[in-house]
C-alpha cells in the first residue's frame, strides 16, 4: 500500500544514530551503551493505523493489544473500528499512539522488522535514560534538553489535560522530541525496584515479568515526575492513556 510505505519510509528517515557510551543512570549506577538508533518521535496514532489494518486488534495477555472505545472520559484514542475497518480520526492523527499495551508495542514492533528487514523493537531502560540525557552530548539538564520542563516537554500545567501532537516543543542535544512529558513511554525491561541490579551493558533487567518499566512522565504529571531520571512501571495487560512509545534498531 502506497500509505503504508510512505509510513515507513518517514519512520526510518527519523531514525536518530546514537553513539554509545558510558554514564551514571540515575546519577548513581554506571552503565555502557552500545550504538544505536532511536527514532526522533513517537508512534503517532498515524504511524499505528496500517498495522491494525493488516494484523487486526488481536487479543494477547487477556486484553486486545488496543483499547479503541468511543466512550473515553479523557484523552481520545486516535483510532476508530468501524465495524469493517480501522479509521484515523484525522485531527490526532499526529498524536501519540495510547491505550496500547506491552504486547500491542511488541506486535508493532515485529511487524515493522517484516516490512522493512530491519530489526525494530523499543528501547532498554538504560538506553531510553542515555538517550534523554543526550547521549555523548550529555549534559546535567534535569530534563531532555533543558532545566525549564514547559520549553521541552508537556506536562499537567501546560497539556489542558490531553496528549499533544509530536514533536512541538524544543529538542534536547540528539534531536529528540518528547521525552519528558506528554506520554510516558514503555522500555524493554520487566520492572525492579532501584537501579542496581540492572545490567551494566546497556541489556534489559529481568524483574517482576508482569510489569514492564515506563519513562518519561506524561501529560497528566507534575514537574517532579517527568524528569530524565525518574522511573515508573505499568502491567504488561493493561492500556493507558498516559502511555504509548517509540521504536529503536541497531
Amino acid at each position: 500500500m502506497p500509505a503504508t510505505s510512505n509510513i515507513l519510509k518517514q519512520i526510518e528517515a527519523n531514525m536518530v544514530f546514537i553513539k554509545g557510551g558510558s554514564f551514571l543512570m540515575n546519577n548513581r549506577h554506571e552503565v555502557k551503551v552500545q550504538d544505536f538508533y532511536l527514532n526522533r518521535y513517537l508512534v503517532t496514532n498515524a504511524d499505528f493505523l496500517p498495522f491494525l489494518q493488516e494484523k487486526g486488534n488481536q487479543e494477547e495477555g487477556g486484553r486486545t493489544w488496543i483499547k479503541l472505545e468511543e466512550d473515553h472520559k479523557e484523552v481520545p484514542c486516535g483510532i476508530r473500528f468501524t465495524g469493517n475497518d480501522f479509521e484515523l480520526k484525522g485531527e490526532l492523527a499526529n498524536h501519540p499512539m495510547v491505550y496500547i499495551n506491552w504486547y500491542g508495542v511488541m506486535a508493532y514492533c515485529a511487524w515493522l522488522s517484516e516490512q522493512t528487514g530491519q530489526t525494530y523493537r523499543i528501547p532498554s531502560e538504560v538506553e531510553w535514560e542515555y538517550a534523554a540525557r543526550g547521549g555523548i552530548h550529555r549534559n546535567s539538564y534535569r530534563y531532555a534538553g533543558s532545566n525549564k520542563l514547559k520549553e521541552v516537554g508537556w506536562y499537567d500545567e501546560n497539556s489542558h489535560s490531553e496528549t499533544k501532537p509530536v514533536g512541538q516543543k524544543l529538542t534536547n542535544a540528539l534531536k529528540l522530541h518528547d521525552m519528558n512529558g506528554n506520554v510516558w513511554e514503555w522500555c524493554l525491561d520487566e520492572w525492579q525496584r532501584g537501579v542496581r541490579k540492572i545490567p551494566k551493558d546497556g541489556s534489559p533487567a529481568e524483574g517482576d515479568k508482569n510489569r514492564r518499566v515506563v519513562r518519561g512522565g506524561s501529560w497528566s504529571n507534575n514537574n517532579k515526575n517527568c524528569t530524565v531520571s525518574i522511573r515508573g512501571r505499568n502491567y504488561t495487560f493493561d492500556r493507558s492513556n498516559g502511555i504509548s512509545f517509540r521504536v529503536c534498531r541497531y
